[in-house]
């Protein structure tokens, strides 16, 4: 597995995933997010969610494109910092 030299996250969008769980109505489970995710064709299980959010796993591009159709938003909503406007 890769690992990040400088000891940051391994994505960006972990944040943000959290961040659409907790606002999606009703709430979404890391295990629900898993099972929309393979409706789509991606297998990953809740704790691959898990490592998602806490930063230590990557995401690959047809991943990222998957979860934010999972929440209705745009690739860039899920990458977007906190201090991006």
């Amino acid at each position: 597995m890769f690992k990040n030299k400088n000891n940051l996250s391994n994505n960006i969008c972990g944040k943000n995933v959290r961040k659409f769980r907790y606002e999606n109505s009703p709430y979404l489970s890391q295990r629900k997010l898993a099972e929309n995710l393979s409706h789509m064709g991606i297998e990953l299980n809740k704790n691959a969610i898990q490592r998602i959010e806490s930063g230590q796993r990557f995401v690959t591009d047809i991943e990222l494109i998957a979860i934010a159709r999972a929440f209705g938003i745009s690739v860039e909503e899920l990458i977007r910092q906190k201090d991006e406007k």
